[in-house]
């Protein structure tokens, strides 16, 4: 009984590290995408973390399963490569709606089924244009900083081979002492708890439209339907309708606090999930609770995380949050190209999405998706 204790409450702690450490540098991104301020950056990951400890807590307690929440990373990458949105308070319009169209989607099967017709090669294109961005970002340091960027590129390269599920936390590790050796870290600041701030909405047409559509598709797609795939894969049925109820309500609650979607978790998910954590499938569950505790620790102390990862040099960022998306990149862009026939819209879908154009204060993901559809529409109508 007791190894079984230490090995869900050990499971839910690397789970909670290389979620954190991974993908934090995406979401510090995102906030200053947006012109937060560091205490609205703080604020912005507290509320990450409180969504996600609360909806961890409740969903395994309630159904004895080992449900976790997370971040949407790829709606962070998103929001950092969206160009256009008028400030926060905007943004935040666009988070209380993508939280609100989740808790739809579970009441209104109709809209349900309308996200599932989506082909999974468009909604996989829009995806990967957005994900490119960052992992451009981060190939452009390397004249920047050669001798800082090139040799973690190197290392997350081996360490994937590895230690796949902490290779990005491996990188931000070795990244922060290599920084460090190089003269290139700030003064750290001292331990301090977070700083929650109420950011009213700004309902702004086109950051609704541009940033809030897509932000919903992007958690949906790669975010929620995954994380319900690995707990199928794993032997439970997952409460879908309460998981999308209880997420979506949590990111509409958060969001005035300046945080974006959380969702269920999928690559944590799996470290929570599988025979490491607990022998018996009936008992992984306890890992829901431990991984809703360290959540709630991070939360505490976001303010500090925000203060450490804002004295590492920008180069290193980008480098860690190019790194942790570089394998869900490689599989967006082959789930995209997968299907010959959707190939080219697809492609067009990826083209328009990455080129970050804004019509009518629209950003580009929204109209790199309308792109595909439409091109994939046409084709199928003429060659009936």
């Amino acid at each position: 009984m007791k190894s079984g204790w230490i090995s869900v409450a050990t499971a839910a702690l690397v789970a909670t590290v290389a979620g954190v450490g991974g993908t934090l540098p995406v979401i510090l991104a995102a906030a200053q995408a947006m012109g937060a301020t560091p205490a609205q950056a703080s604020s912005w990951v507290a509320g990450l973390g409180i969504a996600t400890a609360a909806s961890s807590l409740y969903l395994s307690l309630r159904y004895r399963m080992p449900i976790t929440a997370a971040w949407s990373t790829s709606g962070a990458a998103l929001i950092a490569s969206t160009q256009g949105v008028p400030g926060l308070h905007a943004a935040v319009g666009a988070f209380v709606l993508a939280g609100a169209l989740i808790v739809l989607t579970a009441v209104i099967r109709p809209l349900a089924r309308l996200i599932q017709r989506i082909p999974a090669s468009i909604a996989s294109a829009m995806l990967a244009g957005i994900l490119l961005h960052l992992v451009m970002a981060m190939a452009e340091q390397v004249p920047v900083q050669p001798l800082l960027v090139v040799p973690l590129i190197v290392l997350f390269l081996v360490a994937r081979v590895r230690l796949p599920a902490l290779a990005s936390l491996v990188v931000l590790i070795a990244g922060g002492l290599l920084a460090w050796a190089l003269g290139l870290v700030k003064p750290i600041p001292p331990l301090g708890l977070s700083h929650l701030e109420l950011i009213l909405p700004v309902w702004d047409f086109g950051t609704l439209i541009g940033l809030g559509v897509p932000l919903y598709l992007v958690t949906m797609a790669s975010q929620n339907l995954p994380g319900f795939a690995v707990l199928r894969s794993a032997g439970y049925d997952p409460p879908t309708h309460a998981s999308l109820v209880v997420t979506g309500a949590a990111s509409v609650a958060t969001a005035f606090l300046g945080a974006h979607t959380s969702n269920l978790a999928a690559i944590s998910a799996a470290l929570c999930t599988g025979p490491d954590a607990h022998p018996d499938p009936a008992q992984r569950w306890k890992t829901g609770v431990f991984y809703a505790f360290f959540w709630g620790v991070m939360a505490l102390f976001g303010a500090s995380l925000v203060g450490l990862f804002g004295a590492l040099p920008p180069a290193l960022l980008m480098t860690i949050a190019g790194t942790a998306l570089l394998g869900a990149t490689a599989g967006s862009l082959g789930q995209a190209l997968a299907v010959e026939k959707e190939r080219l819209a697809a492609a067009g879908t990826l083209a328009v999405t990455l080129s970050g154009i804004t019509l009518f204060g629209v950003g580009s993901a929204f109209w790199g998706l309308i792109f595909g559809l439409l091109v994939l529409g046409l084709e199928r109508l003429l060659k009936r």
